[in-house]
């Protein structure tokens, strides 16, 4: 089974790589594929972690297991790419480098059942450059004493301003 995996960089400006990628292999080859195809080194830490649609992250497939019991964590090596990416749809998101946080959004656009003599992996498609510079991530959280922000709209939210100023 031959997967046809989109990858994007998330920056400002559209980088984009599609890999060919048997649906054997496992995460650890999918991270090998994707560092190659942007031009990085491959040997800082990374994750990858399933995805929903709206691209929130859930569990992590790290390249190496640093949890404070061994075991604790799957490993990339330990899981197929078939067993995360099933569907075409499925999403990942994937984590390079936890200093510089290039952060990639992974997903399947293709499923091949063709047998291929082509060697796996493969980059298909390429557009775009990889800035010389990680792009900067801004986190922002609703400012409770903004004048748009209404507390109804979060049940669990609980702020009154007048308790807290007496």
């Amino acid at each position: 089974m031959i997967l046809k995996i989109r990858v994007i960089l998330d920056t400002e400006e559209n980088v984009i790589r599609d890999i060919a990628i048997d649906g054997s292999d496992n995460l650890e080859d999918l991270h090998n594929a994707v560092t190659n195809a942007f031009g990085f080194s491959g040997t800082e830490m990374s994750s990858f972690y399933i995805s929903d649609e709206e691209w929130n992250q859930g569990e992590e497939f790290p390249l190496f297991d640093m949890s404070e019991v061994p075991g604790e964590v799957t490993q990339m090596r330990e899981i197929s790419i078939k067993d995360v990416l099933a569907k075409t749809g499925d999403k990942l998101i994937y984590l390079y480098d936890f200093i510089f946080m290039w952060t990639f959004y992974v997903e399947l656009i293709e499923i091949s059942d063709e047998e291929t003599t082509d060697l796996l992996p493969q980059l298909i498609f390429s557009l775009g450059e990889v800035p010389k510079d990680v792009p900067e991530k801004e986190f922002k959280s609703e400012d409770p004493l903004a004048d748009d922000f209404d507390p109804d709209d979060d049940d669990e939210y609980d702020y009154d301003p007048d308790e807290f100023w007496s």
